[in-house]
């Protein structure tokens, strides 16, 4: 019975990947900015990021399978852990280059910028548009009402249409975030190019990102002009992304990989393109994230699964990794550390070909089919450990199982079972009586009355199937041994049909 029970356990911790962590869909995150430490990091904070809530971890177990890093990405990569975030990302905000569109109102990015998950703590938004009015009808919306945006977006508008913001329109601006489209400016590098000049000349900016867009087929050496520029400011750190022709796909459904700007791998091909809102969460990630300083980086989007940064991406997701944190490990760590890794994999467990990762008996190719032998057969119990949640739903039973066996024992007929077989024969009603408190005592749904008459019509009806099945075991072997004749009960509720000489004469 035991055994029975754990099958279905058992068989969830065989799938390592958990099904509940899609390649698209994010998992819900919370974050805590802790203060900076004295000691080492000195400006930045910690980004706390959880994606399981009170669950337990999807590491803690791993199968033969698992251990094969090159196989299984999840078996390389370590739970989802806080990520630096910066500690600067507050004071004033200035976003240029947006709301221009009637197809569409750019709101994305200021709801990125304001997210209540993210390092951001602006206390002002500023919008520098080419007309307040039209930027206004775009921007004012229900949503931003509700977010607490409406409380710090401001506007500004350009002196002309296009126009870079001024310093003056800068004074007291802490970030600026600019968006730049290639294909709507004469010389987008040199826009690049004034919008470092104009962020060094103001004190009070210490972070620009520039998110730079349909930069396909860009000069290398005039983009690493362009950067050159942006570098050098002691006070002042860049961040700036270069993607494809924009589209509008839905942000994370495809893969992507990265190279640096300014470099002859850096040249985005005419074919490539990139989702708007990846490269909106891009720029913005970039921008609160410690790893984003001072880099510069070209993304495109990868279509075949197969290639490095799209099985690592999907690992991530998979196991949980929240967008900070995937795009952080693949900035810092990247597929250069994955393929580091498999190599010395390799090296250590040169005969993993043949299912054998260590010296754990476990891990052996032969353990493992004797497992799965077990479970199809059902000859032992099998034991493993159990998540936190399994672990106080039968704590709870136990409890309620032994109150039982209290019980019945002080009757009058009392139980000639011992505490133990009785708790072995009413332990299928005693993990439904904990699993019931266990959700009533985590303000769970519950429906005491109604799921226990379910439970007793599936007992019932389990205790027929059983019976039911006995019988023609039984039938099974006398047929076998050529006994015949009739068994006292066996056939008792089987419908025969009616004999005519039965019937009463009408």
């Amino acid at each position: 019975m035991t055994a029975l029970r754990l099958l279905p356990a058992v068989a969830a911790a065989l799938m390592v990947a958990p099904a509940a962590f899609g390649f698209v869909n994010q998992p819900s995150f919370v974050n805590k900015i802790a203060a900076a430490t004295t000691h080492g990091s000195d400006s930045t904070t910690s980004l706390y990021i959880s994606s399981w809530g009170t669950g337990s971890s999807p590491f803690a177990y791993k199968s033969t399978e698992s251990e094969n890093i090159e196989e299984n990405v999840q078996a390389y990569l370590k739970a989802p852990e806080a990520v630096e975030a910066r500690v600067n990302v507050d004071g004033a905000c200035l976003v240029s280059g947006l709301v221009k569109s009637k197809e569409r109102t750019d709101q994305t990015m200021f709801d990125l910028l304001n997210h209540e998950d993210s390092a951001f703590e602006f206390d002002k938004i500023v919008a520098f548009v080419d007309d307040i009015k039209f930027a206004k009808k775009r921007l004012l919306s229900r949503s931003a009402r509700y977010t607490g945006l409406l409380d710090k977006l401001d506007f500004k508008e350009a002196a002309a249409p296009g126009a870079l913001p001024t310093e003056a329109d800068l004074e007291g601006v802490k970030s600026w975030v600019a968006y730049l489209d290639a294909t709507t400016s004469d010389n987008v590098l040199a826009e690049v190019e004034g919008i470092a000049e104009k962020a060094k000349a103001v004190a009070s900016v210490e972070n620009v990102a520039i998110l730079l867009t349909n930069a396909n087929g860009l000069d290398a050496a005039a983009s690493k002009a362009a950067l050159d520029k942006l570098q050098g400011g002691d006070s002042m750190a860049y961040t700036l992304v270069a993607v494809g022709k924009i589209e509008e796909h839905q942000e994370g459904s495809e893969a992507y990989r990265y190279t640096e700007f300014g470099t002859d791998d850096g040249v985005l091909p005419d074919t490539a393109v990139f989702s708007r809102d990846e490269s909106l969460r891009m720029i913005t990630e970039l921008l609160q994230l410690e790893c984003g300083k001072d880099k510069a980086l070209c993304f495109r989007e990868v279509y075949n699964a197969n290639i490095t940064e799209a099985r690592l991406i999907k690992g991530l997701r998979e196991a949980g990794y929240a967008r900070p944190q995937e795009i952080d490990h693949m900035i810092r760590d990247g597929p250069k550390a994955y393929k580091e890794a498999v190599e010395k994999w390799k090296t250590e467990y040169p005969d993993a070909a043949k299912g054998y990762t260590s010296d754990a008996w476990w891990e052996s190719e032969e353990f493992q089919k004797s497992v799965k032998a077990r479970q199809s057969k059902n000859e032992k119990e099998i034991q493993m450990v159990k998540d936190a949640k399994q672990e106080e739903v039968e704590k709870i039973a136990k409890e309620w199982a032994k109150r039982e066996y209290f019980r019945e024992s002080m009757s009058a007929d009392g139980t000639k079972l011992t505490k133990e077989e009785y708790i072995e024969s009413v332990w299928e009603r005693a993990l439904f009586e904990g699993d019931l408190k266990y959700r009533e005592t985590h303000n769970e749904d519950s429906d005491p009355q109604g799921e226990l008459v379910d439970f007793k019509a599936l007992q019932e009806r389990k205790q027929v199937a059983m019976l039911k099945r006995a019988k023609q075991e039984l039938r099974d072997v006398l047929d076998e041994e050529n006994l015949g004749g009739d068994v006292p009960g066996l056939d008792d509720d089987e419908e025969k049909p009616e004999d005519p000489d039965d019937k009463k004469m009408s």
